[in-house]
């Protein structure tokens, strides 16, 4: 995270805003800063889509790639998380200093996506013990304003609800091993159902009370926050996972209303951000082209 210098009369402020429900952007503990959501910008990504917070800035891009499956789950694709730190989000990230965040980051998206009811890798999957769908998430970090990890999840969601995966249309055996049939029409793809993806929820400890989407400088005054990983399932949120940053400890107390909170911001986060990428769709287009001549 970006480290601002606060002095003690303005952490001091902002935790008796929080402790009043009223913080420093006259928001409450509850609510969210303004998006800003685009998708489909990178031409030469199978999708991609681009999130801004406030102040922090996310890019995220997706390629395909046909790949083995692992002996151990034949029957499953594969998904990576790459996150990279520009150093133009912030002093710290120069040189090599935003790598132990990217890492906290993508292990972070990794272990929330590990459930296959949170993502169903069998959806990735062309031939069982022979062939499969590699995705390779990459995520860049242009600006950092505070509250990086419900940024970056909310637009790896996006990018792949924006992903298109080429259709198989036939497979051949040539001794013994699977030649596939790729279709080039770009209109002529699969998509990946976003339902039950799963979305980051960090709340702040900040006082005595918990707050979600914390500024840099609401972070600044706060020892510990909890990551809290939501997916849902048949229209229920459950937790996927829970992270902890921070030196500081929570109690047991506390630590359960956090996740309770997460839960409950993560269900109207969730329906707000698939309600965007609908219109987000309407308004890029997705129906295919008419083709015209005579060689269809």
């Amino acid at each position: 995270m970006a480290n601002i210098s606060l002095s003690e009369a303005e952490k001091t402020f902002i935790l008796h805003g929080v402790e009043e429900d009223f913080r420093c952007d006259g928001r409450s503990r509850r609510d969210y800063r303004p998006m800003e959501l685009e998708t489909d910008l990178v031409s030469n990504a199978s999708g991609s889509a681009r999130l801004r917070l406030a102040n922090t800035d996310v890019l995220v891009g997706i390629k395909t790639e046909i790949d083995k499956p692992n002996y151990l789950t034949p029957d499953q694709g594969k998904i990576e998380f790459f996150v990279d730190c520009s150093a133009n989000a912030a002093p710290e990230f120069e040189g090599r200093g935003g790598e132990e965040l990217a890492l906290e980051l993508a292990d972070t998206l990794t272990n929330a996506y590990e459930s296959p009811k949170a993502f169903d890798l069998k959806l990735l999957c062309i031939l069982p013990g022979q062939q499969c769908w590699k995705l390779f998430v990459d995520i860049l970090i242009l600006e950092c304003g505070g509250n990086l990890f419900d940024a970056v999840s909310l637009a790896a969601k996006a990018a792949l609800f924006n992903t298109k995966i080429p259709r198989v249309t036939a497979a051949l055996m040539d001794a013994g091993e699977a030649e596939l049939l790729i279709s080039d029409d770009p209109y002529d793809c699969t998509r990946i159902p976003i339902g039950n993806l799963p979305i980051l929820v960090t709340v702040c400890k900040i006082g005595d009370s918990c707050v979600v989407d914390p500024s840099a400088e609401e972070e600044e005054c706060s020892i510990a926050s909890v990551v809290v990983g939501v997916s849902k399932r048949k229209g229920k949120s459950y937790t996927s996972n829970v992270h902890t940053i921070g030196e500081g400890s929570l109690h047991k107390d506390t630590m359960h209303n956090c996740v309770l909170l997460g839960l409950s911001a993560a269900e109207s986060l969730n329906n707000e951000l698939v309600k965007a990428l609908k219109l987000e769709e309407e308004r890029i287009g997705s129906k295919r082209r008419n083709i015209v001549g005579f060689l269809k």
